[in-house]
């Protein structure tokens, strides 16, 4: 899988409340989260983020609580991949199954830069600098390509 876009830089440890804050989880009408990211530390950035924008963070990105709705907020937003020095297990595990790509390396690009990511070769490049990370087993590019877990299950693919 190759995807292109636009970063947006995070520092260490982004917890889920501030990634979607949970007071936003009370209505019935979940199709609209990305109305929310980080709405409460980078305030009007859910109207800037683009279809095919990129995440990148520091350490522990995504700690806190265990809620799916975090990394689907952030796919709902058009965010194609999030890339971070690390991440909360429970964050990377529901990324995962909702088919949000979330990628370990520490990547030195300014915000608003543009990098590529290739899942399959494990090389992300802004034009100028490489950044290598180990590529995703085969059961996890294909969990992903089909969309996630459930997307998987129902597709009746083994």
């Amino acid at each position: 899988m190759r995807i292109t876009g636009r970063i947006w830089r995070f520092g260490d440890h982004v917890d889920t409340d501030q990634i979607l804050p949970a007071e936003r989880l009370v209505s019935e009408n979940l199709t609209h989260l990305n109305d929310f990211i980080f709405e409460k530390v980078r305030p009007g950035i859910s109207s800037e983020v683009k279809k095919g924008d990129i995440i990148v963070a520091g350490k522990n990105f995504g700690c806190g609580s265990s809620r799916e709705h975090a990394p689907r907020a952030l796919m709902q937003a058009g965010v194609a991949c999030v890339i971070a020095e690390s991440f909360a297990r429970i964050f990377f595990r529901n990324s995962i199954n909702i088919g949000l790509p979330v990628i370990e390396c520490r990547v030195g690009t300014k915000e608003g830069g543009t990098v590529t990511v290739s899942t399959d070769d494990g090389i992300i490049t802004d034009g100028i600098d490489t950044f290598n990370f180990p590529g995703y087993p085969e059961f996890i590019s294909e969990l992903i390509s089909k969309g996630g877990l459930m997307a998987k299950i129902r597709s009746g693919t083994e």
